[in-house]
């Protein structure tokens, strides 16, 4: 082999070699930083690249892609002097690759300690029952201040979760019998509404009982002196009557009255409790005149009508004497 054909082919394998050092390929999610002789000269996009060998070189390759960052259990002592025990997770994504690497030096390590920091920060100022209670107002505020800290550094904090608060054990047993304590209170409360409530209930319906009740004795009265009146009219009508009857001369219509009144007395005398022993005959011969004074005044009723003859008066005191007496009531 001649010594020009040794050079060319020394040639070909170095620019082979050339290109194969420049040819760069930028995953997706990725950017680069190309320097020139030390200094940023640009930034590669995803995709395929070539560089000058010697002249250029990659910076540092930066992670595009939104990260989560651990940040390792600590203890922190709260507003009221209770010591706690929290971790959480930090997400974040970076925007500006140059920031990133030439701003700050390990910027994972650089997160981490200035979320400790201000996690202890934020928590220390808040009392026990505050930071069980309000983990989204924590996380607020710690997005807020780490992401203004990380902004020059050209990183966009997108979330920062609170995982775990574990109080010490003896303030758990405190906060359960406390919880217990308040839920015994509540629930005496509520048994106490519920009595009250049973017990407005109870004055309620007796209340509209007694209403109902004096309605109805109302409505009774009414009705009975309404009935008391008519009888009332009713007897005034039939003195009345009598009263015309007896002054056109017709004696058997004062004999029916007086009749019905003596028969009805007897019914009430021999109905008394206080009465053991009833003698009879009590007047039968005024018993036996109204009777028949009855009898004429049905035959003259219905004398004009064709109706069956009135029964003889005999028959009617037969009939009428055969099962008044009573020795024993």
């Amino acid at each position: 082999m001649s010594g020009s054909t040794f050079i060319v082919l020394a040639l070909i394998i170095l620019a082979v070699a050339v290109v194969k050092i420049g040819i760069i390929m930028v995953q997706q999610g990725y950017e680069y930083t190309v320097e020139r002789f030390g200094e940023y000269h640009t930034t590669l996009r995803p995709g395929l690249h070539f560089i000058l060998p010697f002249f250029y070189r990659v910076g540092a390759k930066i992670n595009m892609k939104e990260q989560v960052l651990d940040v390792p259990s600590q203890e922190v002592i709260t507003k009221d002097n209770a010591m706690v025990r929290v971790d959480g997770v930090v997400f974040f994504q970076v925007l500006d690759p140059v920031k990133a690497a030439y701003e700050i030096t390990n910027l994972e390590v650089a997160l981490l300690n200035l979320v400790t920091t201000n996690l202890r920060t934020v928590m220390g100022s808040m009392e026990m029952d505050e930071l069980l209670s309000q983990r989204d107002h924590i996380n607020g505020r710690l997005l807020g201040v780490v992401d203004d800290a990380t902004g020059p550094w050209g990183v966009k904090i997108t979330r920062v979760e609170i995982k775990d608060i574990s109080p010490p054990r003896d303030l758990v047993d405190a906060m359960a019998r406390q919880m217990k304590a308040e839920r015994e209170k509540r629930a005496q409360i509520l048994e106490a509404e519920g009595f009250k409530q049973a017990e407005i209930l109870k004055a309620e319906g007796e209340k509209q009982s007694l209403i109902l009740s004096a309605e109805g004795e109302k409505e009774a009265a009414f009705r009975a002196a309404e009935a008391r009146e008519r009888s009332a009219e009713a007897e005034a009508k039939a003195t009345e009557m009598l009263s015309s009857a007896v002054a056109a001369g017709d004696v058997q219509a004062l004999n029916y009255f007086i009749g019905t009144k003596y028969v009805e007395a007897l019914k009430y005398i021999g109905g008394a409790k206080n009465q053991k022993i009833i003698m009879m005959p009590l007047e039968a011969t005024s018993l036996i005149g109204s009777i028949a004074g009855i009898g004429e005044i049905a035959k003259e009723a219905f004398s004009n009508r064709n109706v069956e003859t009135v029964p003889h008066p005999d028959v009617i005191l037969e009939k009428a004497s055969q099962p008044k007496v009573s020795r024993k009531v």
